[in-house]
């Protein structure tokens, strides 16, 4: 009597078991499923595009190029990863000049020439007029590099940590879920400098927020005497710094392209085009000051 006894509360301890599992499996899969973050369907391969970047490609076309040179978008924060990591490690990425070269070709208004690594170039040109056979000398006759009119100038400026946080909690009998999200900041300032005399011609600032958050979920029951089941579970995404990065530098390059369409720096192929709006939606916060061109002051005239 007593051994059956026994097994009906194993019986009854195994199915309380098999129930909580189940159950906590499902609340697992529920919370990842809603919370799941807009990810790449292409992870591993191309970057997704953001619609700062999308914008870029779909601008109106411009009445001509213009050459622009990039030298250097550094990182001016200071800032670095915090523990555990490495105290020489940054926390903003040090290749952005590459993402702000890409933003200008991207927009098919600017032609960017090499300036980051120009001694490399010139040192391959110097190997180029090196190369001095019988057979053909005009291999060392290169022309003169192309000089920009238009210095794009730039840097990260800011990184501002945990401007916001937040969660929330709720526990019912022994079941509960928990989630935390907190969000950095970044602004990058971006610059069109006038090669002749020095002025800066257009000017912007834009910024992105850094995402970051938390999901977890526990379960807690007692499955039998003295037998307490605990189960824990929880996800957690981030969003890449370096790709933050890069979509405040192409909403900067789109904000410099409005600016400098409203103070006609540059002019449309086509006034009346369609996708002008877009441009309109980047210089709709500068709409209440009046246009200005940027002209050089004539001394008077005495």
């Amino acid at each position: 009597m007593v051994v059956e006894t026994l097994m009906v509360v194993e019986k009854g301890s195994s199915n309380m078991l098999k129930q909580s599992l189940i159950l906590a499996s499902v609340l697992l899969l529920a919370a990842c499923s809603s919370s799941r973050p807009t990810l790449p369907s292409n992870a591993g391969g191309p970057l997704a595009i953001a619609p700062a970047g999308r914008d870029l490609l779909h601008l109106p076309a411009p009445k001509g190029k213009v050459l622009v040179s990039v030298y250097a978008f550094r990182d001016q924060t200071g800032q670095f990863k915090p523990a555990p990591d490495s105290a020489y490690s940054t926390a903003i990425t040090q290749g952005a000049t590459a993402w702000l070269i890409k933003a200008l070709s991207d927009s098919n208004w600017f032609s960017p020439v090499e300036r980051e690594n120009l001694q490399n170039l010139l040192t391959e040109r110097k190997i180029w007029r090196a190369v001095d056979t019988e057979k053909d000398k005009s291999a060392a006759q290169l022309p003169p590099l192309t000089p920009a009119p238009i210095v794009i100038e730039g840097a990260v400026t800011s990184y501002e940590s945990d401007v916001r946080t937040g969660g929330f909690g709720v526990n019912f009998l022994g079941e509960g879920l928990s989630g935390q999200v907190r969000a950095d900041q970044i602004t990058v300032s971006l610059r069109a400098v006038n090669v002749r005399n020095g002025q800066i011609l257009a000017n912007v600032i834009s910024s992105k927020t850094i995402w970051s958050k938390e999901l977890s979920l526990g379960v807690y029951r007692f499955v039998g005497l003295n037998r307490l089941l605990q189960v824990e579970g929880g996800y957690t995404h981030n969003e890449p710094v370096q790709l933050c990065v890069k979509q405040a530098i192409e909403t900067a390059v789109a904000m410099l392209i409005a600016k400098g369409v409203r103070e006609n720096l540059w002019v449309l192929d086509n006034p009346d085009d369609p996708a002008k709006t877009i441009l309109d939606r980047y210089h709709e916060d500068e709409m209440e000051s009046p246009p200005t061109q940027a002209t050089v002051p004539q001394p008077a005239k005495g």
